[in-house]
């Protein structure tokens, strides 16, 4: 995991598998930072997970409530084409935007 802050905009490049056992330290870093920067927009990048369960819907889910309580937007990039399906028949794309 790679996070870079630019412009009011804090991009979190996720990497490797996400699931129950990697998920508590990529959330636990990534709020610290969100609360630490304060951007204006959280963008998650996907491009360079190779696996996903239901750990990365959650994820996302506990990234959008974080940074909507700091009035920060969310947005999610860089998923493939299954992890986008199982994102969307979650319902958040009621929530993020989806690039």
């Amino acid at each position: 995991m790679q996070i870079v802050s630019e412009n009011e905009t804090l991009t979190v490049y996720l990497s490797g598998e996400i699931d129950h056992h990697s998920a508590k330290p990529l959330r636990e870093k990534t709020d610290q930072v969100l609360l630490l920067k304060s951007p204006a927009l959280l963008v998650l990048d996907f491009s360079g997970v190779s696996f996903m369960d239901s750990s990365g819907v959650g994820f996302v889910m506990g990234r959008y409530k974080k940074a909507a309580s700091i009035h920060c937007k969310t947005a999610v990039t860089g998923l493939k084409a299954r992890d986008r399906k199982i994102m969307a028949l979650s319902g958040l794309e009621r929530l993020v935007e989806f690039r």
